[in-house]
């Protein structure tokens, strides 16, 4: 991580940049491949009848028709199943940042990219809090080793250089994704509610993208 204050992420190429963080598909055979879909289809289906937590992963593979020792091989565990799941909602985030409509895409200026960021992301999180949060935790430092990580922290270092120019753009950004994280989202949620969990999230991005003292 760069400490200078003054030589952070630079908004010219940011969508090269973005890009090249992006998680990119892996070539499977077409078996793995049915499998794999197999396996998604029946973790999602039951997840959503049952909650996370109440699912097991013998359940998940006989749900799905797959070895217990292929599910295993595959993701590990249910933390990896839900990073498997999450993927998807989370490309099409990353596509919409990339090349969709302003100011979530291009074209905006950097303080109004980031609150539309900041909006949609917690959109991504509450659709998918247990998700998110089984993601984040399955281990110390889980959340920040997971791809799309990097790829948030990225985006907002970027327009944070761009808003509020000499900031340490790169420590701002890691504080505000701290906000967005899911255990800390769920604890709001239960003790305040998911409107005001929302709100206060985005007053804080705001915030941060203001130059004013």
């Amino acid at each position: 991580m760069d400490g200078s204050k003054t030589s952070g992420p630079q908004s010219a190429s940011s969508s090269e940049t973005l890009e090249i963080l992006r998680a990119r598909p892996v070539a499977e055979r077409a078996d793995a491949a049915r499998n794999r879909e197999k396996v998604l289809k029946a973790a999602a289906r039951l997840f959503a009848e049952k909650g996370v937590e109440a699912v097991s992963m013998d359940t998940i593979a006989a749900e799905a028709g797959v070895g217990k020792g292929t599910l295993f091989r595959r993701f590990g565990d249910k933390s990896g199943l839900a990073v498997a799941l999450l993927d998807r909602r989370e490309q099409e985030l990353q596509e919409r940042i990339l090349s969709g409509p302003p100011p979530l895409g291009p074209g905006a200026p950097a303080a109004e990219r980031l609150a539309a960021f900041a909006a949609a992301y917690l959109d991504y999180l509450f659709a998918h809090l247990d998700l998110v949060r089984m993601s984040e935790t399955a281990s110390p430092g889980a959340r920040y080793r997971i791809g799309a990580y990097r790829f948030w922290h990225r985006h907002v270092a970027i327009l944070l250089t761009e808003a509020r120019p000499g900031a340490d753009a790169e420590a701002l950004a890691h504080l505000m994704l701290a906000a967005v994280g899911g255990e800390l989202a769920n604890i709001l949620k239960q003790e305040y509610g998911e409107p005001r969990a929302r709100q206060a999230a985005l007053d804080l991005a705001g915030s941060l993208a203001s130059t004013s003292p």
